[in-house]
């Protein structure tokens, strides 16, 4: 029999510590778990929770009791984690690891409590337990780094044929590559067998970085340079476009549109610019070749390639603006953040229309202007379709009409572009939209180049309420003979089209959609899904709730009953919370896919978040101040739709995005949140898939774990693919730049950025050296460094 050591007059104090730490948790769960169960939820928490109380009660009366009850406590809740999540790696840590960290001291208290001779044994079992435990989690996070290879890749065929006029090789012409946007190279000096010896071949800054904290906030730059002959084009997040050697990083010229502040949208970012070469034009004159791109304040430039000068024969002195018949446009409402597409000679552009600020902000109108003379060959204004041109004197085109943000691809042979359409203004309320704009809403449209008008379109949400706008471009390929476009979307949904017709070439179906939300009868009873392949996982169950210990998951247990989850296309609600997965920031956004054209393979990044949504009352926007920008009521920056107005609308919206718990910075959803898979073209096969993104930077309350493992991270930007058989890409929140072996999903090299790589890379060859280029800029969304460094990699010499 245990003789309590209190008897002999000593009262040691440690028990007394842990004993009031595991009542008070105990005490925590116990309420929080009441709750929980009174929602229908988990009743471990309550059951625990008592346990943990008299634990913990035990244990400051210095009763060995209570440690022998926690130890039996840990058991059942061992037992119960297995029970409810498997051998899912990370779905354990909650549940098991603050747990284990108690065990481990309760086993080195109980010793005090005793005055057996042996008693100090259950100290050094506490040792060897700890020991044993965090070996078994090093085998458990080493088996979470492995790629799970599901298939051999295609074999090597003839390739695709791209109708591109330029196309990627030694130079990289177009942001995607080129206009069919494959982000294919067929370089390969660089190989999964001397990857490893990859090293920096040169860094430059190029200057642009917030002029201020609040500035701060709206940062990330999203560049993908261009190559063509000796020289490499980078557009900044304000805009500059600075011409390098691409061999040295020398600055060859340096030109500054001069982008005040006040026109940053949500992100100050330039995705990059278009290279054109004046048909017929002599090589010594000025402008032969130029440099087109637009502005966050909304203007098209050209400039010289070689000189960084202006073209004074395009627009008025090398620029046109493009809010000309729009009507009143505040700045930052409209802005041009994408390259525009050039084919047969006509640039089609779009423009961010800034989120969430009013139902009648300015027209989501689509252009064409002439590369040479910068002068408007045509406007489409879904509105106004019989209109060719400008609009008529005294009018503007139609307000608060979907618009494209992100990049078009081109067809040169058909003459055809092809648009991602997002929304109407006013994403998450749909009953004041008109019937063309719900006939053209998220969706792809193939414009005719010529005349600026429809030729077909692809819808894949119909009345869309959850922001899931086409964020990617679409990419140009061949599919079983027939000219097709891959087109990845925000839902996960892969679809491939026949581009000449816009016909699905891989079958497509009906689900049957939720009901309900404050506007029951606009939400539609079906939606469509691919039944090819899709990104997306099975839907939430309270289970997928995480943190970093149990507390934290049973918070988030409680926030999931709590709010309005019906499965995918779950609609917002007014009265309480509602759960989209995933959220607006995909499945794909705009760094799109990669496509390699000889094997057959897709590459696809995507994010695995939901949003944690709620819309607000008009009346409760208006006491918190909820307003549009230019009515200058709160602050620019911060997540999207974290607060948006939607004026002129019955509510604002509030957005969670991830659905991050405010006090850790933790998401809700266990990990991963991000991946990264290769698919068979011909079969729609899944070739391999992983968890993509460490957790070396992530950490609760925003503290850097620094742990190499693949947690699968929030990722953003694009991947590449050459003839080498690599994947080069940035894009995660671990700051890293990593090579992929396509023919594994192993990550074969790496190199730690000196901020965030949200943007997609690109290659190159000069000198008949293969070059790796990548824009390492940060983004404030992503919560990565901002940095204005532009960094070239190499194999040595």
């Amino acid at each position: 029999m245990a003789i309590p050591l209190a008897a002999s007059g000593r009262r040691p104090v440690a028990p007394l510590i842990l004993g009031i730490v595991i009542a008070l948790i105990g005490l925590i769960l116990a309420g929080g778990g009441a709750w929980l169960a009174s929602l229908g939820g988990s009743a471990y928490y309550l059951v625990t929770g008592l346990a943990m109380i008299a634990s913990g009660v035990l244990l400051v009366r210095r009763r060995i009791a209570g440690g022998w009850l926690y130890v039996a406590i840990f058991a059942a809740t061992v037992i119960w984690a297995l029970a409810e999540a498997g051998t899912n790696d990370w779905a354990l840590v909650p549940r098991v690891i603050a747990p284990l960290v108690l065990l481990v001291a309760v086993f080195l208290v109980m010793p005090t409590l005793s005055a057996r001779p042996n008693r100090w044994r259950l100290g050094t079992g506490a040792s060897v337990a700890a020991v044993v435990i965090v070996a078994l989690f090093g085998t458990i996070f080493a088996r979470m780094n492995a790629p799970r290879p599901m298939g051999a890749l295609p074999p090597l065929a003839a390739g695709m044929p791209d109708t591109a006029p330029m196309q990627a090789g030694d130079d990289w012409p177009a942001y995607g590559g080129s206009f069919s946007a494959r982000r294919y190279s067929p370089l390969a000096q660089i190989t999964p067998a001397n990857v490893g010896k990859l090293k920096r071949a040169w860094l430059i800054h190029t200057g642009d970085l917030p002029s201020s904290a609040q500035v701060r906030n709206t940062y990330g730059a999203e560049d993908t340079p261009l190559k063509v002959g000796d020289t490499l084009y980078v557009c900044t997040p304000k805009n500059l476009v600075i011409a390098l050697d691409p061999a040295t990083g020398h600055l060859r010229w340096r030109f500054d549109p001069k982008v005040p502040d006040d026109a940053i949208p949500y992100t100050a970012a330039c995705r990059g610019v278009d290279y054109y070469a004046v048909p017929g034009a002599a090589a010594n004159q000025p402008c032969a070749a130029r440099i087109i791109f637009g502005t966050l304040d909304a203007r098209l430039f050209a400039i010289d390639a070689r000189s960084g000068a202006r073209c004074e024969d395009f627009g008025t002195h090398g620029e046109v603006d493009t809010k000309v018949g729009m009507g009143n446009t505040p700045p930052g409402y409209v802005s041009i953040n994408s390259p525009p597409t050039i084919v047969r000679g006509v640039v089609v552009t779009g423009h961010q229309v800034l989120d969430g600020q009013d139902r009648w902000a300015p027209s989501g109108v689509i252009r064409g202007f002439d590369a040479v003379t910068g002068k408007l060959r045509w406007a489409w204004d879904m509105m106004h379709p019989d209109w060719n041109g400008y609009p008529p004197e005294g009018q503007s085109w139609t307000r608060g009409t979907p618009n494209m943000w992100t990049i078009a691809s081109g067809d040169e042979a058909l003459g055809l572009v092809y648009l991602p359409i997002g929304n109407a203004a006013a994403d998450y309320y749909s009953s004041l939209r008109r019937p063309e704009e719900n006939q053209y809403a998220t969706s792809l449209v193939a414009l005719d180049v010529t005349t600026g008008k429809p030729r077909w379109r692809f819808q894949a949400v119909r009345k869309d309420v959850w922001d899931y706008d086409f964020g990617a471009q679409a990419t140009l390929v061949d599919y079983k003979g027939t000219p097709a476009l891959v087109l990845p979307s925000k839902q996960g949904d892969i679809y491939i089209l026949d581009r000449r017709t816009g016909r699905p070439l891989t079958p497509v179906g009906e689900m049957r959609a939720p009901a309900g939300g404050v506007e029951p009868g606009e939400r539609a009873p079906t939606q469509l899904v691919s039944l090819w392949q899709n990104l997306r996982k099975p839907d939430l169950t309270e289970r997928d709730m995480w943190g970093m210990s149990p507390i934290d998951q049973m918070i988030c247990r409680i926030q999931f009953r709590r709010a309005s989850y019906k499965g995918f296309y779950t609609p917002p609600e007014s009265d309480r919370r509602s759960i989209e997965y995933p959220g607006y920031n995909g499945g794909t956004d705009w760094g799109g896919i990669a496509v390699d054209p000889r094997r057959g393979v897709i590459v696809a990044n995507y994010n695995d978040m939901p949003n944690y949504v709620r819309l607000v009352p008009r009346a409760e926007a208006n006491k918190l101040g909820w307003a549009p920008r230019d009515q200058a009521r709160g602050a620019i920056g911060g997540a999207e739709g974290a607060g948006d107005p939607q004026a002129n609308t019955p509510y604002a919206i509030d957005v969670n995005a991830g659905w991050q718990l405010p006090w850790t910075g933790l998401l809700c959803k266990q990990p991963p949140y991000g991946g990264i898979r290769a698919i068979d073209i011909a079969t729609g096969r899944t070739l391999w898939d992983r968890p993509f993104g460490q957790a070396r930077t992530n950490g609760p309350f925003g503290i850097p774990s620094m742990l190499p493992v693949d947690i699968g991270t929030p990722n953003n930007g694009g991947a590449v693919v050459t003839a080498g058989g690599l994947v080069f890409i940035a894009a995660s929140t671990d700051n890293l730049i990593r090579a992929i072996d396509l023919a594994t999903g192993e990550t074969v090299w790496s190199d730690v950025l000196p901020a965030g790589g949200q943007a997609t890379p690109m290659t190159y060859s000069m000198g008949g050296k293969q070059y790796v280029v990548i824009y390492a800029g940060g983004h404030h969304f992503m919560k990565t460094p901002i940095g204005d460094e532009v960094i070239a990699y190499a194999l040595p010499s």
